[in-house]
């Protein structure tokens, strides 16, 4: 008995918190071990398909860098890096075009629909929701670096994802945007979820990753922020303790927060159910910014 009362407090603990957001937008990216583990997999599908039958919105990013590694290997082309942005010609493009939008995305689709949702698999290109730019990278030399279809987003259009979600269907969107001229631009998946959720005026964006959170001392775990103001992740970001593939989750979390998204989120998606937890509990996991 003590068994099931525990599980009704658990619902009620969730109650002030599913109210809350009872037909609200939740913006999330979906990457690391959490799309590679297979139980973390569901857990992920099942967080989702809960927080659709409450309520909330949730509207799902995802990238598959591993996955165009692997594509390139069999095809005989080795990935190529400048400053953590793969250097992406005219056929890595199609390489990376084939696995996010086709593979990964539909894959991620199967597994929704598997465990009793609905989702429809859509790339930036779809609908024109995604208008990109090419991205400008400068080098140490102060000259810049071709790393040819790399984009970052010029413009959200949001409108198919409105009418997918108002229709009780999950949206889930591979990173690739089009250009005005058509053409295609592999864009950071963190990025692409930070400005997706501006455009949708979301509750909430929620990025999980393969850490805790965000460490003041990177080498020291015990070192979790729990809550983190914008003016101090940009101090993290300047002293180097934020870095690598950290730095663009942060900055997603910053541009979103200071263009109206009330709170954002580096969670340890490596942690089962690890989106409930921090949605529905009063303690939560991971790293919140704020403004």
């Amino acid at each position: 008995m003590n068994g099931l009362i525990e599980k009704a407090n658990v619902l009620i603990e969730a109650l002030p918190y599913i109210r809350t957001f009872f037909g609200r937008t939740f913006v999330i990216k979906y990457g690391g071990n959490a799309m590679i583990d297979d139980e973390l997999k569901k857990s992920v599908m099942l967080d989702l398909i809960l927080l659709k039958y409450v309520g909330v919105d949730p509207v799902l990013v995802h990238g598959g860098g591993p996955a165009i590694n692997e594509m390139m290997g069999k095809l005989g082309k080795k990935p190529t890096f400048v400053s953590g942005l793969r250097v992406t010609d005219e056929e890595t493009m199609e390489i990376a075009e084939m696995v996010l939008a086709g593979k990964v995305n539909k894959e991620i689709v199967s597994l929704i629909s598997k465990y009793g949702g609905k989702a429809v698999g859509l790339s930036g290109k779809d609908g024109n929701m995604i208008i990109a730019r090419k991205k400008v990278v400068v080098g140490e030399d102060n000259q810049e670096i071709d790393l040819g279809h790399v984009g970052e987003v010029e413009k959200i259009n949001p409108q198919v994802i409105r009418i997918l979600s108002k229709e009780g269907f999950i949206p889930v969107i591979s990173s690739i945007g089009v250009g005005y001229q058509g053409e295609s631009y592999n864009i950071n998946a963190d990025s692409v979820a930070g400005e997706l959720a501006i455009a949708l005026e979301a509750a909430k964006l929620i990025l999980l990753t393969d850490v805790e959170g965000i460490y003041e001392h990177p080498d020291d775990p015990k070192t979790l922020i729990s809550a983190l103001h914008i003016e101090q992740a940009r101090k993290l970001v300047a002293s180097g303790n934020i870095s690598a593939g950290m730095i663009p989750k942060v900055e997603a979390c910053i541009r979103a927060v200071e263009n109206g998204v009330a709170r954002t989120h580096i969670i340890d998606g490596r942690t089962k159910h690890s989106m409930l937890l921090e949605i529905f509990t009063d303690k939560g996991i991971g790293t919140m910014v704020v403004a």
